[in-house]
C-alpha cells in the first residue's frame, strides 16, 4: 500500500509538470479552488526571471563599461563592415549598447511575463483578456524595477554611469515585447475562447 502510495504521488507530480503547457499559447482552464503549487513548481516558473537578473547584475559591472566592450565590439564590427573613423565607431558603438539595452531588456520581461503568467492562473479572472492583462502590466513593472536597480548600481561604479533615459528605455523594451506577444501570440486567437471563461460573479 505504501508503495502504491508513493507511485500515485510521483506521478500526480510528474502530471503538474506535463500540464505547464507553454502559457503564451494556449487558453487556461481556470480552477474553481486554487491547485496547490509546489516549491518544484514555482522554482520551475520563477528560476528563468532569477537567472535573467543575475545576467543583468554581471552586464552592470565594469567589465561591460563602453570602454571594455569597444575593445572587442569594434574588431567584430569592422570585420562585417570595414575600417571605421573613430568618431564613426564611437556613435555606432553607442547604438549598439543602446540597442542591447532595448533587447537584453525585452528578454528579461520575457522571463516576468512568463512566469506571471502561471502565476496568476492559479486565480480566477474574469476574462482571458484581464489575466493577460495584469501578467503584462506586472511583467512591464517588475522589468521596470529590475533596470531601476542596475542603474542605481551603476552610478556607484567610476566607469558606468546611471541613467533615468536608459531606464525608459529598458521600460520601452520590455513594452513592446508584450506588445508583440499580444500581436503575435494572442490577438490572432480565436475570439471565442475569451467566451469560454466563466465569469465570476
Amino acid at each position: 500500500m505504501q508503495n502504491k502510495s508513493a507511485l500515485d504521488s510521483a506521478i500526480l507530480r510528474y502530471g503538474k509538470f506535463r500540464s505547464m503547457r507553454p502559457v503564451f499559447f494556449y487558453k487556461p482552464s481556470l480552477p474553481t479552488t486554487t491547485p496547490d503549487a509546489g516549491w518544484r513548481w514555482r522554482f520551475n516558473v520563477w528560476v528563468p526571471v532569477a537567472i535573467a537578473a543575475a545576467v543583468i547584475g554581471i552586464e552592470s559591472t565594469n567589465t561591460f563599461s563602453a570602454q571594455n566592450t569597444s575593445g572587442w565590439l569594434r574588431p567584430i564590427v569592422q570585420h562585417i563592415f570595414g575600417p571605421m573613423q573613430d568618431a564613426r565607431w564611437d556613435d555606432v558603438h553607442h547604438y549598439i549598447r543602446k540597442t542591447g539595452h532595448f533587447v537584453g531588456y525585452g528578454g528579461v520581461c520575457f522571463t516576468f511575463l512568463r512566469a506571471w503568467l502561471y502565476t496568476l492562473e492559479l486565480r480566477s479572472w474574469k476574462s482571458l483578456r484581464s489575466w493577460r492583462l495584469q501578467s503584462c502590466l506586472r511583467a512591464i513593472l517588475s522589468t521596470a524595477f529590475i533596470a531601476s536597480c542596475d542603474e542605481f548600481h551603476q552610478s556607484f561604479i567610476p566607469s558606468r554611469t546611471g541613467s533615468p533615459v536608459d531606464v525608459l528605455l529598458d521600460t520601452t523594451g520590455a513594452f513592446t515585447l508584450c506588445l508583440l506577444v499580444w500581436l503575435i501570440c494572442w490577438c490572432r486567437r480565436d475570439r471565442s475562447l475569451v467566451a469560454a471563461l466563466p465569469d465570476q460573479a
